[in-house]
């Protein structure tokens, strides 16, 4: 009845202490623990004489070496002092010591169970003299610890030290059951490390460092490039300081400039644009169309480009829209290095020399007015001048040769002088009609005797005269000026419109 009511409180005690278990030694170890328990003697014992021995305390130690696995070995030792089981019965003490295989079939963070078994040796010693008995041991149990600390723990056992003895006849084998309890000390076990970053708990300031970060001395997790990714885990460890980054550490780059997102301060660069460092365009011919997406990347500063950066050309002429100062050159036609016909120039120079345009090659159908088509050309030159001169008074006026009679050729000129006037306000909308008269002068005023059909035609011609020839003579300065170097005045411009619209 005692031996069941000590093994209860031992049991709830063990149930207490597992409540609150929370812990184990690591690696292998070893360990030292004081014992404490009681001592069930085999009612068959008797010593020191026939009596048997009286139960009683129990006080001892184990010393032992723990794998990391499931086995190891122990040295175990205890003594009980007692008496016999009788009244006035004479005092002996009972020692033993034994070396133990230990098995651990269950293991845990919150406690293991053991078994065990080993042989020893035992004695019987009365404490008032006489013979000590001396016996082998076979040594079996089992038990379970639970550990407060990973240093610390709570050891529970069950022993039964077997007492053999032989005499001539029969052999003797005494079965006692010691029961008992200590505080187990675990040495030179691997220090805990709960989150695996190589520094033992007690020593990590950062104990929940993600798998697989690496860490300092203090157990923190290192971030050398700051992107709040830490080493190890960063994917990307060189990232710019700076770069806005995804859940491995790579830069996110959402332009796909090649400069990542944080550091680029034109973050919508369109897809194939060549940028600088800040990752904003680059225009290195300034056309408006950026370097990598610009198909002519050396076009001429100031020309009209389109989507691809080309440089448009609408009239063909080879000079750039934008830098073309004559933009609707007639095809074919021979121009300069602004993209003006040469025509053009010689018209303009002959009307800043002479003070008029004098036409020659200007046909129309025989005794009509009509324009026939490959006059246009020439008089699409004479258009284009007279545009860039809107304060020029012009007479457009008419002459033919010899041939009819005066007044009829004198109505057939000036018909065919408005049928010029006409085509060009046709043609050149930004030409004035204000600006222009018709006259008529038929063959008046011949240039040359009407005595062969070279001479009659030079006669037949289309005169455009400058009325108000002070405006040239104006230009005329302000071009010697500007071959000269000088401070040039404003170019000549049209005088304000001060006359009545009906």
């Amino acid at each position: 009845m005692r031996v069941r009511l000590r093994i209860a409180v031992l049991a709830v005690a063990a149930l207490l202490v597992a409540g609150v278990a929370a812990a184990e030694p690591l690696g292998s170890y070893f360990t030292l623990t004081p014992f404490a328990g009681y001592t069930t003697f085999d009612g068959n014992l008797r010593f020191p004489g026939s009596n048997p021995l009286k139960d009683d305390v129990y006080a001892g130690g184990r010393f032992g070496w723990w794998s990391k696995r499931w086995w190891g070995i122990e040295a175990a030792a205890g003594f009980t002092p007692t008496r016999e089981d009788v009244p006035g019965g004479a005092d002996a003490n009972f020692w033993h010591a034994s070396g133990n295989l230990l098995l651990i079939p269950y293991k845990s963070r919150a406690g293991d169970a053991f078994v065990f078994g080993g042989y020893g040796y035992g004695s019987l010693k009365p404490t008032g003299g006489g013979s000590d008995v001396h016996y082998g041991t076979v040594e079996v149990g089992g038990g379970v610890r639970f550990w407060m600390t990973d240093a610390v723990g709570v050891r529970l056992e069950a022993r039964n030290v077997s007492l053999m003895q032989k005499d001539p006849t029969v052999d003797f084998l005494f079965n006692n059951l010691v029961l008992g309890a200590g505080i187990e000390l675990a040495l030179g076990a691997t220090p805990r490390d709960t989150d695996g970053d190589g520094v033992p708990d007690k020593k990590d300031k950062c104990p929940n460092t993600p798998k697989g970060a690496r860490v300092d001395e203090n157990g923190c997790p290192l971030d050398t490039d700051a992107d709040r990714i830490f080493d190890g885990l960063d994917q990307c460890p060189g990232t710019p300081r700076g770069c806005v980054v995804d859940a491995r550490g790579c830069p996110i780059d959402s332009d796909g400039d090649g400069v990542c997102d944080g550091l680029d301060k034109c973050a919508d660069t369109p897809k194939g644009a060549v940028v600088d460092k800040n990752g904003c365009p680059i225009d290195t011919d300034g056309d408006g169309v950026y370097d990598g997406l610009d198909k002519c990347p050396n076009t001429i500063h100031g020309c009209t480009v389109d989507a691809s950066g080309c440089p448009k050309d609408s009239d063909g002429d080879g000079v750039c829209d934008g830098l073309d100062k004559c933009p609707e050159t007639p095809a074919g036609a021979k121009i300069d290095v602004n993209g003006c016909p040469i025509e053009i120039m010689e018209k303009e120079t002959e009307m800043l020399d002479t003070g008029m345009i004098r036409l020659q090659n200007v046909n129309f159908e025989t005794d009509k007015s009509d324009l026939l088509p490959e006059d246009f050309a020439t008089l699409d030159v004479v258009g284009e001048v007279l545009e860039k001169w809107p304060a020029l008074r012009i007479e457009i006026g008419g002459h033919t040769d010899n041939r009819g009679s005066a007044k009829h050729n004198q109505k057939l000129s000036e018909a065919r002088a408005s049928a010029v006037l006409t085509y060009l306000e046709q043609k050149f909308t930004k030409l004035k009609p204000e600006q222009f008269s018709v006259k008529g002068y038929g063959k008046s005023v011949p240039l040359a005797p009407n005595t062969s059909e070279l001479n009659m035609a030079k006669n037949r011609r289309v005169e455009f005269v400058v009325q108000n020839k002070d405006v040239l003579k104006r230009e005329i300065e302000r071009r010697r000026l500007l071959q000269q170097n000088e401070t040039l005045p404003a170019p000549v411009s049209a005088p304000a419109d001060t006359t009545k619209k009906p």
